[in-house]
This record gives C-alpha cells, structure tokens and sequence, in this order.
C-alpha cells in the first residue's frame, strides 16, 4: 500500500514537514513520482515507527531483587546503594524492586523490564550486581539490550549478593538434574522390563 505525505503524516501522527525534514537528513528518504512528489510505503512505515522510538526520552532505571521475603532488609540496602550511586552520576532513575529467584526467568517484572527495553522505552538499567538480574544468563539479557540501546550498568556490589542465594540456586541446580537421572532410571527400569516381557512372549510364541 502506498501513501501521499500528507496520508502518511497522518498516520504516523506527525507533520509533513516533519517527513520532508526526514527526507532531507536522509533518516526515511521515499520514492518519488516523476512530478517528485514523495510516496511511503509501509516499509517506509515501519521505518519511521523506529525514528519516532528512537527520539522518545528513555527512562533509567534501577532494578534490585532478592530471593525471599525474608531478605528485605538486604533489598532496602540494596536500593539504597543504587540510588546513592544513580545520584552521584546525576542520573534520574526509577528503582523497580522484585523477590524471586535468580533462577527464575518469568518474574513478571524482570519480563515488563525485557519487554520495555526492547520497545525502546529504558535506556539505562543500573544493578547491583550482574546475578541481581540473572544467576546465569546475565551475557544474554545485556546483549538483548545493546541491540534496542540499553546500556546495563553493572555496579559490582558484591556485599549486596547474599551468598546464601547462590547456595539455594545451586542446590536447585542439583534437584533438577537429581530429579531428571531418577527418571531417566524409571525410564530405563520399564523399558527394561518391557523387553523382558516382550521376550518372554516370544518365546511363547516359538515353542
């Protein structure tokens, strides 16, 4: 589908001029019709949603998490010790505070963060330490971030990572797999005894 200026200032909630300033810069540079009237597309379109991301404000953020509830006056201090940093850089953040397991990658606010990042809405997020985010992982969740412009900033505050909390995810580490190799040997304890029942058949069956 094809869109005159003025249809297309319309639908991306800007002004013609706007778009012929954009054109200029060579940031969305359309087709042109023989008389040089620009058309859009919506390749064009999709195009320009980014240049509109891109110029909106970006929020900064300071994201603290602990394990359990029992751990709030780790995360108080935690909070505290990135707000007095973010202040001491004059930086103007928000503090988004969550209590799950460096294990878990569906904590609703570690994915409302994620999802934010990627919509272009964060541009800076400020943790305490890397497993403050993730226990494993972290390399991942800050790729994803540098490609939508986000820079993590990682304070390395190791005081504020409780040792306990690796402890417990470790342990849950070792359950999991714990759990898996006693069904593998479920697994292979039927089937074993399926094939000695299937032989046993068999042999019937011959004589």
């Amino acid at each position: 589908m094809t869109y005159k200026i003025t249809e297309f200032a319309k639908l991306l909630g800007v002004t013609a001029d706007t778009l012929r300033r954009w054109d200029r810069e060579g940031k969305l540079v359309p087709s042109k019709t023989m008389g040089g009237h620009r058309i859009y597309t919506d390749l064009d379109f999709q195009k320009a949603l980014r240049i509109t991301v891109d110029k909106k404000p970006k929020r900064a953020v300071i994201y603290c998490r602990v394990s359990s509830p029992n751990q709030k006056d780790d995360l108080r201090s935690q909070v505290e010790a990135m707000e007095l940093f973010a202040l001491g850089r004059g930086m103007i953040t928000e503090t988004i505070t969550e209590i799950g397991g460096g294990m878990n990658f569906t904590r609703k606010k570690l994915l409302q963060l994620l999802t934010d990042i990627i919509n272009g809405d964060i541009g800076t997020v400020v943790v305490a330490h890397k497993d403050r985010l993730a226990r494993f992982g972290f390399e991942l969740i800050e790729n994803i971030a540098v490609q939508y412009g986000c820079e993590i900033i990682v304070v390395n505050a190791e005081r504020l990572s409780p040792q306990q909390e690796m402890v417990e995810d470790l342990m849950s580490i070792i359950h999991t797999f714990s759990c898996r190799l006693n069904g593998l040997r479920k697994y292979k304890k039927a089937k074993d005894l399926i094939d000695i029942e299937a032989s046993a058949q068999d042999t019937d069956i011959s004589e």
